[in-house]
């Protein structure tokens, strides 16, 4: 599995945590999260999956949670893996992100997450504006 960021410290205890992230295509558009705190920073919407839940189930809560945006046509893209500390959690983690490209069906508000907002960007900037360099290869591998 392709690894991005900083490689692990051996002498550092990581968690692993498996999450679901979208890639929300609109046209040449895509759908990003703005997130306040703890840093700010652009995201594709996505986050953990929660015990006992799908990774569809969770993609489907996390995109409305962070967007307010209902998707379909849920599409796998890939998979990678990055270490890094989660401040919110005050906890280092082995993040295993696996990525989907889907279609923005219905808004229906804003995002329901705290210190979150939508933003629609081009897919050329939001490679660019991504806080995550996985993140950021899977959208620029949409540009061809």
């Amino acid at each position: 599995m392709r690894r991005f960021g900083e490689p692990p410290d051996a002498d550092r205890r990581y968690r692993r945590r498996p999450g679901v992230y979208a890639v929300l295509r609109r046209g040449e558009d895509v759908l990003l999260t703005h997130q306040n705190e703890p840093i700010p920073e652009f995201q594709l919407p996505g986050g953990g999956i929660d015990k006992g839940e799908s990774p569809l189930a969770a993609l489907h809560r996390e995109v409305f949670e962070e967007t307010g945006w209902r998707v379909g046509n849920v599409r796998r893209l890939g998979v990678y893996r990055r270490f890094t500390y989660m401040p919110e959690y005050d906890l280092w983690a082995e993040k295993l992100c696996t990525v989907y490209l889907a279609r923005p069906v219905l808004a229906h508000g804003p995002p329901l997450e705290t210190g979150h907002s939508a933003v629609w960007t081009s897919v050329a900037a939001a490679a660019s504006l991504v806080a995550s360099s996985g993140d950021a290869a899977f959208l620029r591998s949409l540009r061809g």
